[in-house]
């Protein structure tokens, strides 16, 4: 049975020690005050003061080690804890001070002038007679600082107004500041009117906003508690306030149209930060009338200025982040005797109490993200792009009503070079980082492709502790606005223009080991679309290569390719994706294991530093190497081909296993597309080269429709006569394509072949006689120079035809 009642009677015993806890802020911080003081001697208090005031705190850990208050400088002073005193001779707070009734203990605390105004409102008989009081009393100071027409007022009418207000200050029975819970309201012994309590974390008790400086000073009839301002009647509400105070119509006009003001005639706890009419007056006159024409933008901005809990000004002794009504947040701090709002000191007038909450007037109007257009949620290290979108009039072109998202590069991605281009590649660069859709960050997927208002298409890769797009990764920082969101990135994004295959065609340092990836026929996995990551070591990893040993390494294919597909991975894989100073391990397609990291925004690949990284291709990425990549558990069976590697590698040593052979690899983890076809037309030929990865197109024409018709050109009637003509595109497949290119005379072809020999790479059939096969860049380049006399002809053997596109095309033919 006992053991019963205890588990029954233990969550409500949890349950009260929780609430008290949680109400007793002012006394845990009191305790620590007193331990910090404990080598002053007994009953000793630490308290910290404000340089160049007398504001003086018993401190947070937070403010005690920073050694400031509200970013002041703060002193730190010892002073006897509530209710002990100091005796001649003996170290510390020995004694305990004397207990008397209200009246006198008034004197203990040294609220003295409050003493005098209970005398000469013949409150003192009440006070010192029989009852249970709680008396906020306030300080000296705090008589001093009093509006001096309502002090006045006070000292003029003593039997009326000075009692009435003295009554207001308080309660008709006896509470300690445990007692004094956060939201509280309390009655006061003056015609019913409310105090509203408030107990903050930090210890600070409030009281209608007046902060308690000296708590729990026991008397015989009650307690006071010395308090830094005279209290003054709580009228109405905020709404109420703000319907009749002229200095904020422009705030009131949102305010009442978005339905807002509803919510502030209600009971609550809320802070208002309430700009003035000269803060709206501040605001560009565009930004003004759009925000307050858009019923959602204005609700949101009246909103933003809004706080779900009370703030007092004395309660605020560093920066805290609250959450808004509109969702976001705002950071309230203070500097000196200053309240800020996000880092500014912008309030006027503070505390101004209502039965409902607390009003500050601020000079700034606060506009939260979601009131903002897409290209205003650029901050400060973003303004180079934000600049550059209004100086080559981009911005124009972001429509209120409209939907984008920006990836905005930091400043510092801007080099002087790339700042000096010309506006017009300027722009197109800055095109690149425009979508046409809005996308939050939680909306981007690995492989997704969003399309600039250029038409390019961005890939988006999405990592463990990263998202990129291209070649660039975000940080922190992403917005949403009223017409898109915003993000972050590290550096310009560059969209790949050129394959896998091009890239090391067009970039003489790897031409060694572009030559390798021919002679192993994987040329096709480079050139195909795919998702890729391909580790190049450039011609220095092959230093010492003879051409004999070049040779060997050719005539083992299956080595070869096991070498050289030990540089591939199947996915992309950025570096500055990757999480800094973490091992990623990729498995490549050799089979074989990749190791990773980040060091110093240095990509490092099996500890080996890359020396270029993230050169973005269609169809995947490069990172540049100076050595060759071997797997370390890979054994070698050969001597010529130990001493090959030997001669290349020497960051590993080798495995050497007598007669053991490298496995096959066949080329079925890529499937190769189709190839272009190129109709030849009558008349002038048309030549374009044929690469692998293409899709073979075949153009079937149908009969042309003609018609003739009057048009007017430059002021004079011309006969146009329209021609009409149905295409039908065919993808065939799968491709064995060559390519045959036919000379006007036997002279023009001798010298062709002449210029041809070296560029020629494959022969794979002739058509009608003798011919080259062709599929090189530079081939193109010289047979486009080369006259009418040459024609070229792709062709496509085998494969089932399907019709793919349908198109008319018409032809104007002017007379």
């Amino acid at each position: 049975m006992k053991i019963f009642f205890l588990f029954t009677f233990l969550p409500f015993l949890l349950s009260a020690f929780e609430q008290a806890a949680a109400s007793a802020h002012y006394d845990k911080i009191l305790t620590h005050s007193r331990i910090r003081a404990r080598d002053q001697g007994p009953n000793v208090c630490a308290l910290q003061q404000v340089m160049g005031t007398k504001k003086k705190y018993f401190s947070t850990c937070r403010n005690w080690y920073q050694q400031s208050i509200c970013g002041k400088k703060a002193t730190v002073l010892y002073e006897c804890c509530p209710g002990y005193m100091k005796m001649d001779g003996t170290r510390g707070c020995p004694a305990v001070a004397p207990i008397d009734h209200v009246y006198g203990t008034l004197g203990i605390v040294g609220a003295t002038t409050t003493q005098r105004y209970s005398d000469m409102s013949k409150l003192r008989q009440e006070i010192e007679g029989r009852g249970s009081f709680t008396f906020f009393a306030p300080s000296n100071e705090a008589w001093d600082q009093l509006d001096s027409e309502t002090h006045r007022n006070l000292v003029d009418n003593v039997n009326i107004e000075l009692y009435n207000s003295l009554h207001h200050h308080m309660l008709n029975k006896r509470m300690l500041t445990k007692d004094l819970k956060n939201g509280m309201t309390l009655v006061s012994m003056y015609n019913g009117q409310k105090l509203f309590i408030n107990h903050y974390p930090n210890g600070v008790v409030t009281v209608n906003c007046a902060r308690i400086i000296h708590g729990n000073q026991i008397a015989t009839n009650g307690v006071v508690h010395v308090i830094d301002r005279v209290l003054t009647s709580v009228a109405n509400t905020i709404q109420d306030f703000i319907e009749f105070e002229d200095e904020l119509s422009s705030f009131r006009a949102p305010a009442i149209t978005s339905g807002v003001m509803d919510i502030l005639g209600r009971p609550g706890h809320y802070t208002i930060f309430a700009p003035t009419n000269e803060a709206f007056e501040k605001l560009p006159r565009g930004v003004l009338e759009r925000i307050m024409g858009d019923k959602v933008a204005s609700e949101a901005l009246v909103k933003f200025h809004i706080l779900n809990t009370l703030q007092c000004s004395e309660a605020i002794t560093g920066g805290a982040v609250y959450e808004t009504l509109e969702g976001n947040t705002v950071e309230v701090g203070c500097d000196g005797e200053s309240l800020t709002v996000n880092g500014v000191k912008m309030v006027k007038r503070k505390d101004i109490v209502r039965s409902n909450g607390v009003i500050h007037l601020i000079d700034q109007v606060l506009i939260p993200d979601s009131a903002k257009q897409v290209i205003e949620l650029g901050g400060a290290q973003q303004t180079t792009f934000t600049d550059l979108v209004a100086q080559l009039g981009l911005a124009s072109s972001l429509r209120p009503e409209g939907q984008y998202t920006l990836l905005a590069p930091l400043n510092g991605a801007f080099s002087d070079d790339t700042l000096r281009l010309d506006q017009r590649l300027l722009k197109r660069i800055l095109q690149n980082h425009i979508i046409k859709v809005k996308v939050g960050l939680n909306e981007l997927y690995n492989g997704q492709e969003l399309e600039t208002i250029g038409g390019k298409l961005l890939r988006v890769f999405v990592y463990r502790t990263a998202v990129c797009i291209e070649n660039s990764c975000m940080v922190r920082g992403s917005k949403e606005g009223r017409n898109g969101f915003i993000h972050i990135f590290r550096q310009i994004i560059s969209p790949a223009e050129k394959t896998l295959h091009e890239m090391l065609r067009n970039d003489k340092r790897f031409s060694i080991f572009l030559s390798l990836v021919k002679a192993a026929d994987l040329d096709d996995v480079l050139s195909q679309p795919g998702q890729w990551t391909l580790f190049v070591p450039t011609n220095d990893a092959f230093k010492g290569l003879t051409d004999d040993d070049k040779d060997i390494l050719i005539r083992d294919k299956n080595a070869l390719r096991n070498i050289l597909l030990y540089h591939l991975t199947q996915g992309v894989f950025i570096g500055s994706g990757f999480e800094p100073g973490v091992t990623n391990i990729l498995k490549t397609i050799q089979g074989g294991k990749l190791y990773l990291k980040t060091v110093n925004d240095t990509l490092l690949v099996n500890e080996l530093k890359s020396r270029e990284s993230d050169l973005m291709a269609t169809n995947g990425v490069i990172h540049v190497i100076d050595k060759l990549l071997y797997p370390a558990e890979l054994p070698v069976g050969n001597d010529q081909l130990l001493t090959i590697l030997k001669k290349l590698i020497k960051y590993i040593q080798i495995k050497f296993v007598r007669d053991s052979t490298f496995k096959e690899i066949p080329l079925t983890f890529y499937n190769p597309s189709i190839t272009q076809l190129t109709k030849l037309i009558e008349g002038e030929p048309e030549f374009k080269i044929v690469r692998e990865g293409e899709t073979i197109t075949k153009v079937i024409h149908g009969e042309p429709i003609i018609k003739t018709y009057t048009k007017i050109i430059d002021g004079r009637p011309v006969e146009v006569t329209e021609k009409k003509v149905t295409e039908e595109r065919i993808i065939q497949g799968p491709e064995i394509k060559y390519t045959r290119i036919t000379a006007g005379g036997s002279d023009n072809e001798e010298k062709l072949k002449k210029i041809l020999e070296e560029e020629v790479t494959k022969v794979t059939k002739f058509i009608e006689g003798d011919g080259h096969l062709l599929e090189d860049e530079e081939i193109k380049r010289l047979l486009q120079g080369a006259g009418t006399e040459y024609t070229k002809v792709t062709k496509v053997i085998e494969g089932e035809p399907q019709i793919i596109e349908r198109e008319i095309k018409k032809v104007h033919l002017e007379g």
